[in-house]
């Protein structure tokens, strides 16, 4: 237990100031949790570390994962079910889920998109046909693997990538931070920026019953009757703790604001709060681009294929970083050649087989024979290793032959955030090793562990848990104070 950041109320000799709800962090999920405390009837503060609310979110892309018949999936023409939704994200985060998470969010996920457009956040009723964040203003796409097997095979397809309206691709969180941040500010939320908790304080029975903040030079003591939330984000930009907790991450650029330290992880550690899922990290990596390069096969060091070529990108730098020592090649022929976006070097040219397997330093025959089977099944259409779908199937049997490398070293274009945090109920409160409820504190967003317990095959999860599970624990704590 650090006293650094945990301290008695005992020594305590003045209280600055006294809210029903503290929250730690102005990202997508605390703002949420603010405004559904707020209009429970909660006085409630924000603490931000930087000089404006936004924090992550405000970084992203702005996709929303929402299905189950939302009604931009209705105006674009799909059906969905809460049914394939939840079989989709049980089979694809991961070999240990949160179960009751994943059920409450499809169960109530098209009522709190909803919501979202409710706050006034701006989503086109349009459809994107890509496997990539629109670049357009367009709105909905497959932003994960649903399309693709093995997922395809387990819950009927739909698209669930909800991105918020705006012109460019990585526009739409900005933008939906600026909603969440007016109506949160105009409803009576009140914000300290550039103020950093220091310290949980505790009473005698282990409660959560404020915070020690420092801002403007001096040190606070802000009293919160209903509780702290911790909404401080993830620790990617903590390199230390990464190390620690989660090496394979280090291997790629970090994604996120500089504040993704793991501070409030470690107040709720202090705290006497559990981790879980500390290991785990989203890993994107966007190589297939130009979509034309699908058409070409996926090959590790040993000159085999590894998984079907239409996944998410992020399914495929889990593949590439975790599965494959972060070294993968792209083997195209003459017809599906396209210079890649960004760098992809070429490391073997040659109109055989044996040509490329030669300058590469394979052993003869490891990529003749993945060559031979994939055309053998593709000049049928079929790909029945893998499953990739119809459309990009086609024989690579048209010399020259080229193979680029896109491994980490080679691209640069590899990123990672951390998926691990704090245990919690749905409803926020934090949990002890025990499994016990920590009185007073909660956490919400990338500070625990949500949604996903592993995969990163789904973009738009963490903006999607963090503004349902942040209005959730918003509810929970003004309804307790029965206000």
């Amino acid at each position: 237990m650090s006293a650094t950041r945990l301290i008695r109320d005992s020594a305590v000799t003045r209280w600055d100031d006294s809210v029903d709800v503290l929250i730690l962090g102005f990202g997508c999920a605390g703002g949420s949790a603010a405004i559904e405390a707020r209009r429970g009837g909660a006085r409630v503060m924000i603490v931000e570390r930087s000089s404006a609310p936004g924090g992550s979110s405000a970084l992203s892309g702005g996709v929303i994962y929402c299905g189950g018949g939302t009604a931009i999936q209705r105006a674009c023409g799909f059906e969905d079910s809460v049914e394939a939704m939840r079989a989709y994200l049980m089979a694809s985060t991961g070999a240990c889920p949160n179960e009751d998470k994943i059920d409450l969010y499809c169960r109530e996920s098209a009522a709190h998109f909803d919501w979202m457009v409710s706050l006034g956040i701006p989503f086109k009723p349009s459809y994107w046909p890509h496997n990539y964040e629109p670049t357009t203003d367009d709105c909905l796409y497959y932003s994960g693997s649903e399309e693709c097997a093995p997922f395809n095979q387990i819950a009927r397809p739909a698209p669930r990538g909800h991105t918020v309206q705006a012109e460019g691709s990585c526009m739409g969180g900005g933008v939906m931070m600026r909603v969440i941040a007016d109506v949160a500010v105009r409803e009576g939320v009140e914000v300290l920026t550039d103020a950093n908790c220091r310290a949980l304080i505790t009473s005698d029975d282990g409660s959560i019953i404020g915070a020690q903040v420092r801002c403007d030079g001096e040190t606070r003591h802000i009293r919160a009757r209903g509780g702290v939330v911790i909404a401080t984000g993830g620790f990617i930009m903590n390199r230390e703790m990464v190390a620690r907790v989660a090496s394979s991450a280090l291997h790629t650029s970090p994604l996120g604001n500089p504040f993704d330290d793991g501070s409030g992880i470690l107040l709720g550690e202090a705290a006497g709060g559990a981790t879980a899922n500390m290991h785990a990290a989203i890993y994107s990596c966007p190589v297939l681009n130009p979509p034309n390069l699908i058409c070409g096969i996926l090959l590790n060091e040993r000159g085999q294929r590894f998984l079907p070529e239409d996944v998410n990108h992020k399914r495929l730098g889990e593949h590439t970083v975790l599965r494959q020592d972060g070294r993968i090649y792209l083997l195209v022929d003459s017809e599906v050649f396209e210079k890649p976006v960004g760098s992809r070097p070429i490391v073997a040219t040659g109109d055989t087989p044996e040509e490329l397997e030669d300058e590469l330093g394979w052993p003869r025959g490891s990529i003749g024979a993945t060559l031979q089977v994939y055309n053998d099944h593709a000049r049928n259409g079929h790909d029945p290793l893998f499953g990739k779908k119809a459309k990009f199937i086609k024989p690579l049997d048209v010399a020259p032959y080229a193979v680029f490398d896109c491994g980490i070293e080679a691209t640069g274009v590899y990123y990672s955030f951390t998926l691990g945090g704090l245990r919690t109920l749905p409803t926020g409160e934090v949990l002890t090793a025990e499994g016990n409820v920590l009185p007073g504190l909660y956490a919400i967003g990338r500070a625990t562990s949500g949604l996903s317990a592993q995969s990163g095959g789904s973009s738009g999860l963490q903006l999607a848990e963090g503004t349902f599970f942040g209005r959730l624990t918003g509810r929970t704590i003004a309804a307790a104070l029965h206000l």
